[in-house]
């Protein structure tokens, strides 16, 4: 077995934890492996005074982690699987899907302030910050009154902007507050039937060189199975819309009387119009299920609202 591995990673915090998250689970499996970091800064930590759409969507966290691939100067690079584009470069392969954090998204109050314990808890025309089109469609759909607004930056930056006073709150990745340990920030956590997670929210992936077999049988011991299940179901309905953040779109599967229960939905680019679609199957055709509820979104017309937004 080779004795050393290196892991290319962004520099933000998050980032770090999930990469020396994946070096200390793999060095628990082999002790005797030497993993080194390589720390990168991507064009979408650099451009924060852009929106993800106008620089090529969530993909520019990763290309810069994939070209270390390509050249050798890593073996593997972890990414938040919602990060990651449905179409990989030739020769890589995300290879493997580990467990799952709590998916769901939260919402945060600002420093000092009373929590709400939800929706319904929020004042009248409160001022929402929040990255993505997915969450902005939903929360319209729940409170049309509320202004919500665009906010970039690793978790840090915009906690400091809520408490600035930007913001009265931020709608956030739960996983990300938790594994930062910055639970405490959190007013509530949004039901799946509030806010439909992205897909793939709350999974690290794992990307490897495809031919690269001794890594892969490294890598592989932290594979899990729901996952793995999960991820490629949302994944494959992803794939088969050729969605992007350009347009709201949303999956969460799960588990659910033995069988995979996966729900979705698409929304315009102007977020007024969301399409809801959902469907269930056997635990191992999950990749079937995602194409089948995504041609349900379809014939719904969801090809018409992804090519108005120039997909």
């Amino acid at each position: 077995m080779q004795k050393t591995l290196t892991i290319a990673t962004r520099k933000s915090p998050l980032a770090l934890w999930q990469a020396y998250h994946v070096r200390d689970r793999l060095q628990a499996h082999f002790p005797g492996l030497e993993i080194e970091l390589l720390e990168m800064t991507t064009q979408g930590d650099e451009r924060l005074d852009v929106s993800l759409t106008k620089i090529g969507g969530k993909g520019v966290f990763v290309k810069e982690l994939e070209t270390a691939l390509y050249d050798g100067r890593a073996d593997l690079a972890v990414h938040s699987l919602k990060d990651v584009p449905m179409e990989l470069p030739g020769g890589l392969d995300l290879c493997c899907l580990t467990a799952r954090e709590t998916p769901t998204d939260a919402v945060v109050h600002r420093a000092g302030s009373n929590a709400w314990a939800g929706f319904a808890d929020i004042p009248q025309g409160a001022h929402l910050g929040t990255s993505s089109l997915r969450r902005i469609a939903q929360i319209r759909a729940l409170r049309p009154d509320l202004k919500l607004s665009p906010v970039r930056g690793n978790l840090g930056t915009r906690l400091k902007k809520l408490d600035a006073g930007e913001f009265d709150g931020l709608v956030l990745a739960s996983a990300g507050l938790k594994r930062l340990e910055l639970g405490d920030r959190i007013a509530f956590e949004t039901a799946p039937e509030e806010i439909l997670p992205a897909c793939g929210q709350g999974i690290l992936g794992i990307e490897i060189r495809e031919d690269d077999l001794a890594t892969r049988e490294i890598v592989m011991t932290l594979q899990d199975a729901d996952g793995e299940t999960a991820g490629r179901a949302e994944r494959a309905l992803n794939r088969h819309l050729n969605g992007g953040c350009q347009v709201p779109i949303a999956a969460y599967a799960i588990e659910r009387d033995g069988q995979l229960w996966l729900r979705a939905l698409v929304g315009s680019a102007d977020c007024g119009t969301l399409l809801k679609a959902e469907g269930l199957a056997p635990i191992d055709e999950a990749e079937s299920l995602g194409i089948r509820v995504a041609d349900d979104l379809i014939s719904q017309g969801a090809r018409e609202l992804l090519a108005q937004a120039g997909l």
